[in-house]
């Protein structure tokens, strides 16, 4: 059999916005370090994605230094460095329909989402991601808490799984639209040599020092219908997905993963399924 090993890293600081690929990052029990401490918000609280803003795909957000201080820099935008918000009140926003409290970011960060999306926005950070949101109780074990990423702290792709998707895709009723690229799919680990959609069975696994436990596999959205280079949209993934990779309710494609034992991780890492 192969050798598993992680192939690339990937810490995403604004949810929904482009991020960086490190050749390594410290895990923390909700996720990777600075993965999705930020979020974009409506002037009624809700957060946006590229579910209903794919623009903010062409935006990109980096880390910089330690902490969760980023700069943002989109196209025909001049790069705006964002300081962690001090402590302060708690502004409670909704995201997929359940309350996170969080802090708003300086003025100059709204400024700059509202005049890259066209629309009023405000930026906000999580201050306090141990004690602010749980991870969907019907997969968490209790105390188990998340960033503002979906659902869970971790995803976790295979390259063989994409190439087996790409096939798949090829043969379909839209094959122009083929091969897509990892970065549909946002993940925060990728693996390499694997097989072909063996992440769904992985229960528990081991990657360089850390330990995590699979949580479930990966439902997937229309997010993944949008070019993350040009915001553009088409019907692949999901047509392809729909036919082929249908679990439960879910269209699914990865692995989310739940952190038992944290760790630093490092692109080369091996990956061991230990159940």
């Amino acid at each position: 059999m192969s050798k598993l090993y992680v192939q690339a890293l990937h810490v995403h600081p604004v949810k929904s916005v482009a991020g960086t690929a490190p050749d390594a990052v410290a895990v923390e029990p909700w996720g990777l370090s600075g993965d999705r401490r930020w979020a974009v918000v409506d002037p009624e609280g809700t957060v946006l994605t590229q579910r209903r803003h794919p623009r903010l795909a062409l935006a990109s957000a980096r880390p910089l230094g330690d902490g969760d201080r980023i700069a943002v820099t989109a196209p025909d935008m001049a790069e705006l460095v964002v300081e962690v918000p001090e402590p302060g009140p708690l502004e409670p926003v909704s995201l997929f329909g359940k309350k996170v409290e969080t802090v708003v970011a300086a003025r100059a960060a709204a400024d700059w989402f509202s005049a890259f999306l066209g629309v009023p926005v405000r930026l906000v950070h999580l201050d306090d991601p141990a004690v602010r949101r749980p991870v969907d109780p019907d997969y968490a074990l209790p105390g188990e808490t998340v960033s503002l990423a979906d659902g869970y702290p971790l995803l976790l792709t295979t390259l063989a799984s994409l190439d087996a998707l790409n096939a798949l895709i090829a043969q379909g009723d839209h094959p122009e639209e083929g091969p897509l690229p990892m970065d549909r799919f946002r993940p925060n680990v990728v693996v390499a040599g694997a097989e072909a959609w063996a992440e769904d069975g992985w229960r528990r696994v081991a990657i360089g020092d850390a330990l995590f436990r699979g949580a479930r596999e990966c439902g997937r959205c229309v997010v993944t219908t949008t070019d993350q280079r040009t915001a553009e949209r088409g019907r692949e993934p999901l047509k392809t997905l729909a036919r082929h990779r249908r679990i439960g309710k879910s269209l699914a494609f990865g692995r989310l993963l739940v952190p038992l034992r944290p760790a630093t991780l490092h692109v080369g890492d091996e990956v061991r399924v230990l159940a």
